[in-house]
């Protein structure tokens, strides 16, 4: 497990070796470097910004009593970075810790310190394009990376705000019975509408009413119906809601991906800075021959259209609109974990490319002499830091950790001028005239 984690910090690499971009570096964003995102910041930086989600703010207090937070998400520093530097256009991709003051559950992949990966896009283009492209970024990382079956449901602010009026509520209330539909994906209607009603001061018509709506979803079929209701038709934000949602739909039908998606209206996320659209991907069955418990994680991806958030920064109040999704690392790596530990399977959790080894004694100089031209060749080397080590010792460090091949170097190789290198997972051993070991390793490494 611990093995899985360390992947982490470097890149996704599992079985076969393949890679996923969480970042969606093909899709040309630039990183954003991890001081301009500071862990710790003002307290009053980031109230104001979450909602009923603030009470999962880590509060600190320094040496001089300043009031301090740690990072909540990616987002809102995000956005701060925006208005502090006047950057009004950027595309860009984040993979950084964030702290929740939660209730850990590490078979869920809930934790108090975890990895995100954000990527975002901020600056005026035309509705729908830059929302598409998120969402065919999380379809694209959840199809590579083969959890299983999907869904990515999506929603809209403006519609489940149209929504809320059009059924009495008044607009004081808006977040508040947003916050309550957000339960709906863990606890049925009926609870849901007993709090609207017992705790938030909803009248019963008023939650039977918002009832018939938030329980609906489907496709474009549903949008079309939507259009033509009396009541939504007539109200702004919910018509401007729906006509985006229609358009959107175009794009990911020309992106191909309408199959794993779902116009959810029970769907709210609850943090306040949502505007627009809105999104979630949840994995849809988490059984699997190898592994003897379901993996229960919840959504693996979230995210939304936050136009208003940088304006919260700005000194003048200047907004730049801006969409976005955050992939939860940790919980996808709770499931590959568990199947893995499951079904034996080996992940590579190194990039060393060769092991320096030798089957004797005294060789270290050797293995010295020969690891320092594989790093002037730019080779990714690495060997046992002992002097003496039993080649068996060697060869099982390539195996647990992933290690393509071994460069073995012994008292016979050293009269021959060649080198023995080993394909560990083949376990096939060949002698290389050491002036051709660099042009071999290379080769065997070509994908």
């Amino acid at each position: 497990m611990l093995r899985v984690r360390a992947t982490r910090d470097r890149k996704l690499s599992y079985g076969d070796g393949r890679t996923v971009n969480l970042g969606g570096r093909a899709l040309g964003p630039s990183p954003i470097s991890v001081s301009y995102h500071p862990v710790a910041s003002l307290q009053e930086t980031l109230m104001g910004k979450y909602g009923e989600e603030a009470k999962l703010i880590y509060e600190l207090q320094d040496q001089g009593g300043e009031l301090l937070a740690l990072r909540y998400d990616l987002t809102v520093p995000f956005a701060r970075y925006l208005a502090m530097n006047k950057i009004t256009n950027m595309k860009r991709y984040h993979i950084a810790k964030v702290y929740r003051r939660d209730n850990p559950a590490t078979t869920r992949g809930r934790y108090r310190e975890f990895y995100q990966c954000d990527f975002d896009i901020a600056g005026q283009f035309d509705p729908m394009i830059p929302d598409a492209e998120c969402l065919k970024i999380v379809h694209e990382i959840l199809s590579d990376l083969q959890l299983g079956d999907f869904l990515i449901k999506v929603n809209d602010r403006r519609i489940l705000n149209g929504i809320f009026a059009v059924c009495g509520i008044p607009e004081s209330k808006f977040v508040t019975a947003c916050c309550t539909v957000d339960k709906l994906d863990k606890v049925p209607w009926e609870e849901v509408r007993g709090e609207m009603v017992g705790e938030k001061g909803l009248s019963p018509e008023a939650a039977d009413h918002i009832g018939e709506y938030v329980q609906l979803h489907g496709g474009l079929e549903l949008i079309e119906r939507l259009l033509q209701d009396p009541k939504l038709s007539q109200n702004k934000l919910a018509k401007e809601g729906l006509g985006d949602m229609k358009l959107l739909f175009e794009y990911l039908t020309l992106f191909g991906i309408t199959g794993k998606i779902s116009f959810d209206l029970s769907l709210a996320r609850g943090l306040d800075y949502y505007t627009g659209v809105i999104f979630e991907a949840v994995l849809l069955q988490q059984e699997n021959e190898h592994v003897e418990e379901p993996v229960s994680v919840g959504s693996v991806a979230g995210g939304g259209r936050y136009d208003g958030l940088v304006g919260m920064f700005d000194p003048k109040g200047r907004k730049v609109p801006c969409v976005g999704v955050s992939i939860g690392i940790e919980r996808i790596f709770s499931i590959l974990e568990q199947r893995m530990k499951a079904s034996g399977e080996k992940v590579r959790t190194t990039e060393t490319q060769v092991l320096v080894a030798t089957p004797h004694k005294h060789l270290l100089a050797a293995r010295l002499k020969l690891i320092s031209e594989l790093w002037a060749a730019g080779i990714k080397a690495e060997m046992l830091y002992k002097k003496d080590p039993k080649l068996l010792k060697q060869l099982q460090y390539c195996e647990d950790t992933g290690i393509p091949l071994a460069a073995i170097v012994g008292e016979q190789e050293l009269t021959d001028g060649v080198v023995k290198l080993r394909d560990v997972a083949t376990r096939v051993e060949v002698d290389i005239p050491r002036e051709k070991l660099v042009d071999e390793i290379r080769r065997r490494l070509e994908p």
